[in-house]
């Protein structure tokens, strides 16, 4: 799974839908799993699946937006959508607009796990998510892809995609800034809080906060901390952190 970063503005929903073929490139040329997304192609539409951050569902049962919109994807599992839908607390009987804004998306997210897509693409998937949801999408991400294929998530939500994320882009002004998988990370780098300012002194970056000082400092190669996405973030959008 990739984490595409970035701040307001920067191109993250743009570059999200040139991939998955909603807008057309304005110079040179874009090739998604072979194809040039624009053009729209059944085959390329069969294997690609995005959520976008604002979204309407029409106004008919789950049941019936299954049987008109699955034949259209060629690997959809529906074995899987009935264990998602098990976790998320969903039923086919349920009717789509008299659905909360939180089961909804969490109805999106399991229709795009089921399809089996090789390229899954998801803008801001837990904005309408409570804090529980938050923790089950993460579960159910984790349990409910493969190496196969490509998750790409955009969000400003960090702090929900830290744990299962295995590689890190960030856009800044339509430019990829910083691109590195997180193993690599967490050999460069080290992530911890600080009480003292004397211990920011060989801090690539830090930030003040109510424990003391979030700081990141170079990996010495004798141990390895969490990633504290956040604050590798706003060190990359500071120019701290070159990758």
């Amino acid at each position: 799974m990739v984490g595409l970063l970035g701040k307001n503005g920067a191109g993250k929903t743009t570059l999200l839908k040139l991939i998955a073929g909603l807008l057309s490139p304005q110079q040179g040329f874009l090739e998604v799993n072979g194809f040039k997304p624009f053009q729209r192609n059944p085959n390329f539409l069969e294997d690609v699946y995005m959520i976008p951050e604002e979204f309407s569902l029409p106004s008919i049962t789950i049941a019936g937006y299954l049987k008109a919109i699955t034949p259209l994807y060629r690997s959809f599992d529906h074995k899987k959508l009935r264990d998602i839908f098990e976790q998320f607390e969903l039923k086919t009987s349920d009717h789509l607009q008299r659905l909360s804004h939180g089961q909804q998306k969490k109805f999106l997210i399991a229709f795009a796990l089921a399809s089996n897509c090789k390229l899954l693409i998801l803008d801001e998937p837990t904005n309408g998510l409570d804090i529980p949801s938050k923790s089950l999408f993460r579960r159910v991400m984790v349990g409910s892809t493969t190496d196969e294929q490509l998750v790409l998530i955009s969000t400003h939500q960090v702090k929900d995609i830290d744990t299962i994320i295995d590689e890190i882009v960030v856009v800044d002004n339509g430019k990829t800034i910083f691109r590195s998988d997180c193993a690599e990370i967490s050999r460069r780098y080290w992530f911890e809080t600080v009480s003292e300012t004397d211990q920011l002194k060989d801090a690539c970056f830090w930030e003040q906060s109510p424990l003391g000082y979030r700081i990141i400092r170079r990996a010495d190669g004798e141990r390895e901390t969490s990633i504290d996405l956040e604050l590798l973030f706003n060190a990359i959008i500071n120019h701290k952190i070159i990758g």
